[in-house]
């Protein structure tokens, strides 16, 4: 009895483990966000001196079914009951696997790609600017693979409405962290 079980256990962890293996998941990486935020992406406004520069981005192995990507970049700490929008940006074709440094400010985005209002209420990345005194804020940076070429949204929707379309779309999602206290 004990040889049978031994044997169904090895045969289910061999067969996990090569899954493991073979399964490259849907993955985000960015070399300008790498656990703390540097002052590139931190805002030039509302009491903080940052150069709000957007972050580099690149992702790999989007699932089966992906036909756009969108992009966001939230703070759920900051102190307003709903989080903060420092980036929302959708309409990504879906051959992109790259968004480049500074590409919300030199209009450098992928042809087709929207971005929509942030809670600064400008259509740009807007960078870290937790209140002073204020624990460490997350910033969390997420790719969507979404199911649709397009969301029937434009650069004048605000980042609830974008969010609740990227969610009723998406297929996968990857995200980085890093944090920022001034």
């Amino acid at each position: 009895m004990k040889s049978r079980f031994s044997k169904i256990v090895f045969l289910i962890s061999s067969v996990l483990f090569s899954q493991t293996l073979s399964a490259d998941g849907f993955t985000l990486k960015s070399d300008s966000m790498i656990g703390q935020i540097s002052s590139s992406q931190v805002f030039n406004g509302f009491g903080c001196t940052g150069e709000n520069i957007s972050p580099e981005l690149s992702w790999k192995n989007p699932p089966k079914g992906t036909k756009s990507f969108a992009v966001t970049v939230y703070d759920p700490d900051a102190p307003t009951g709903s989080g903060w929008w420092h980036w929302v940006v959708f309409n990504i074709p879906k051959d992109t696997k790259k968004i480049s440094t500074n590409a919300s400010s030199l209009n450098s985005l992928p042809k087709g790609s929207i971005q929509s209002k942030t809670d600064f209420g400008t259509n740009s990345f807007g960078g870290a600017c937790p209140p002073q005194g204020d624990a460490p804020h997350a910033y969390i940076t997420t790719v969507y693979a979404l199911d649709t070429e397009k969301l029937n949204l434009d650069e004048n929707a605000n980042p609830a409405l974008v969010g609740y379309m990227i969610n009723m779309h998406t297929i996968a999602k990857s995200s980085v962290m890093a944090y920022y206290k001034r």
